[in-house]
């Protein structure tokens, strides 16, 4: 006769028993000490004790005769690490935060237009937020959702909060649309949402989304408590460390890619440059505009017709103009209209003109080390300090720099990232890319920070997928970061000084890659003959 699923569901929560029963003892348990714990035949317990033995989740000890765990179990458990899922991959971070605060931290996800909580770790504290596991909240009003919209896709983020009904649960609940906007850019620039006391009056909440390697929403961690003792300036405190904790839950969550390793870096027809740097394509005329600092030129890289008897025919490169001081900055303003910055002036080149004309105004008494155009044309400009440190703001007509923020050291790159609307920079100092949005002055996240070990980073460049590349000069390659930090690809190169890159090609799926030839000493040319080349590399 066939046993009932009772029966089967018992045998099964018998067999769970042993297996923790053994797990909690060290030294091992043997069958009849099992026997008399729960009061079992030992006919009973040897049959399921066979069992588990025969599918390796425990082993008898001969000589001691008792059951300890198996490898199957210590297999099962590298496998919760190797590929978590999101509740798993938090769970430490949670108790991270929960330690670190003192208060009650949570892990929610978007469900619809809610978010809904998976996972909590209670505070220290007899007064604590004590929100109910399965909980669903309205997404616009908690630090929760707020991070997650802001990490949305913007036509995806557009589309929720279009269809969101904006309803008051407290007197400081955001319930215009604009306002809401507002502050998912806010977020966004920043890497965490602040929830001051919007969805439960005298609670406050501080969260960050977390980001797949995929680049993909999977949720939001938290921290709340009450309002008294998460004042809005210990909020700002915090912020970041929740911030950096999504981070690390979203890397264990990566993506199996293909390394661009497996693909060559291909040198370009062309002379060699002392210090190549400042990449540019211009998709309006398929050209790619970069300088030679050293030897102060502008030259212009022009990709040949497709022909497919000659896929890999190797183009033209050509001096579009000198200049007499080193090259701080490339602006391609459009079709054959283009800038040179150096430290005290700017030239551009205009189509059709006979010479080039000076920018009528400029930054006085700030020589510049790095400059990029904004939205709408507008140039943002690094500048050198009196202290050596550096000073990021908007040019204006007037030539005045309205400077948004300063750093104690000297930026080598600046770059506009349409996406968001951001300033990247890279401090190769320190190894760290930085992040900077308009909407938040003197706010700063620390993006990546590169060992030194591994090269300087030296150029920023951003691709379709939110990836961002760098090269490292002294480290003979270039990197893609995800949009959480995280390191994704590495690409080997030829050449041991790399400076700058840039995304372009007739598809926009060709990285560009500038490289230094004076820096290399005369020794390691020998193995590095294409020091100071411009390469091509397939993303």
């Amino acid at each position: 006769m066939a046993s009932s699923p009772a029966e089967g569901t018992a045998a099964l929560d018998k067999a769970l028993d042993l297996l923790e029963a053994v797990g909690s003892t060290p030294d091992g348990l043997g069958q009849a000490a099992l026997a008399q714990r729960f009061g079992w035949s030992r006919t009973t317990v040897y049959r399921l004790l066979a069992t588990l033995v025969a599918r390796g989740l425990l082993r008898r000890d001969p000589l001691r005769r008792v059951y300890c765990l198996g490898m199957r179990c210590f297999e099962m458990a590298r496998q919760v690490y190797a590929m978590p899922d999101l509740a798993a991959a938090a769970a430490l971070e949670l108790r991270a935060l929960r330690d670190l605060t003192g208060e009650t931290s949570y892990l929610a996800v978007l469900d619809g237009r809610e978010v809904l909580s998976l996972e909590r770790c209670d505070g220290a504290h007899s007064e604590r937020s004590s929100s109910a596991l399965g909980q669903r909240k309205p997404v616009h009003c908690t630090s929760q959702g707020k991070a997650i919209l802001s990490a949305l896709p913007d036509a995806e983020r557009e589309l929720l909060v279009r269809g969101l009904a904006l309803k008051a649960l407290t007197p400081r609940t955001i319930t215009d649309r604009r306002r809401l906007q507002a502050e998912l850019r806010v977020t966004a620039a920043r890497g965490y949402a602040i929830d001051d006391e919007e969805i439960v009056s005298g609670v406050r909440c501080v969260g960050a989304s977390i980001v797949d390697g995929q680049g993909q929403v999977r949720g939001a961690l938290s921290v709340a408590g009450p309002a008294w003792r998460l004042t809005p300036e210990r909020l700002e405190l915090l912020g970041p460390e929740v911030a950096e904790a999504a981070r690390r839950v979203g890397a264990q969550l990566r993506r199996v890619r293909a390394p661009v390793a497996d693909t060559e870096a291909r040198a370009l027809a062309g002379p060699w440059a002392f210090q190549g740097a400042h990449p540019h394509w211009c998709a309006d005329s398929g050209v790619l505009y970069w300088a030679d600092v050293l030897a102060p030129t502008l030259r212009a890289w022009t990709a040949p017709p497709p022909e497919p008897e000659a896929p890999d025919a190797p183009g033209t490169d050509r001096a579009v103009a000198d200049d007499e001081a080193p090259i701080i900055g490339v602006l391609v303003h459009g079709r054959e209209d283009v800038s040179i910055v150096g430290a005290a002036r700017a030239l551009r080149w205009r189509p059709g003109a006979s010479a080039p004309e000076p920018w009528p105004a400029w930054p006085a008494g700030m020589p510049v080390r790095a400059a990029c155009l904004g939205a709408e044309g507008c140039a943002w400009m690094a500048v050198e300090t009196t202290e050596g440190g550096s000073a990021v703001g908007r040019l204006g007509e007037d030539g005045a720099l309205d400077v948004l923020w300063r750093f104690a050291e000297p930026l080598q790159c600046l770059r506009w990232r349409a996406q968001d609307g951001a300033l990247l920079a890279t401090v190769p100092d320190t190894g760290a890319i930085l992040h900077m949005h308009p909407e938040s002055p003197g706010v700063v996240r620390r993006l990546v920070t590169v060992p030194k070990g591994s090269g300087r980073v030296s150029g920023l460049a951003f691709d379709a997928e939110g990836g961002v590349w760098t090269a490292l000069r002294d480290g003979w390659s270039v990197v893609r970061f995800l949009p959480d930090g995280s390191l994704d690809r590495v690409a080997a190169l030829p050449v041991p000084c790399p400076t700058d890159v840039a995304i372009g090609g007739a598809d926009g799926r060709t990285l560009f890659v500038t490289s230094a030839r004076q820096s290399v000493a005369l020794d390691m040319l020998a193995n590095a003959p294409l020091s100071g080349r411009l390469f091509a590399l397939p993303l």
